[in-house]
């Protein structure tokens, strides 16, 4: 099981970035949850977004809703976040993690595979 994460970098502030995550081991519909977690420096791991692949319903940390949009294309077993408007608090690691129940939730510990992080830096 293996969460590929790509897309991450360095962007001014007021840019655009777009995470993809690629999913590979299982059929892509046994992820019944997928989503994005970010850890600043100092900080807590925070919870995004996340999607349910079944049938496309989402959930947006408020911080980031309308700005950020969490989305999936499951003949490609992959998730995308599209960050617009990016500010310098959303400079941090940021996770994709997938779960094997159809219930979206923010509890990290309730995710059962993480990806690596890619880092996104928001200049000022």
């Amino acid at each position: 099981v293996q969460l590929q994460v790509s897309g991450g970098g360095l962007v001014q502030a007021g840019g655009s970035l777009r995470l993809s995550c690629a999913a590979s081991g299982r059929t892509f519909s046994s992820y019944y949850v997928m989503g994005w977690f970010r850890q600043a420096p100092g900080k807590e791991r925070e919870f995004v977004a996340a999607i349910r692949t079944t049938d496309g319903t989402t959930y947006h940390e408020p911080s980031v809703k309308g700005r950020f949009t969490i989305s999936r294309d499951n003949a490609e077993n992959t998730v995308y976040l599209q960050m617009a408007s990016l500010k310098p608090e959303d400079t941090a690691i940021y996770y994709c993690v997938a779960r094997r129940n159809t219930v979206l939730t923010t509890i990290p510990r309730l995710y059962d595979y993480w990806g690596q992080g890619t880092q996104v830096t928001v200049s000022s």
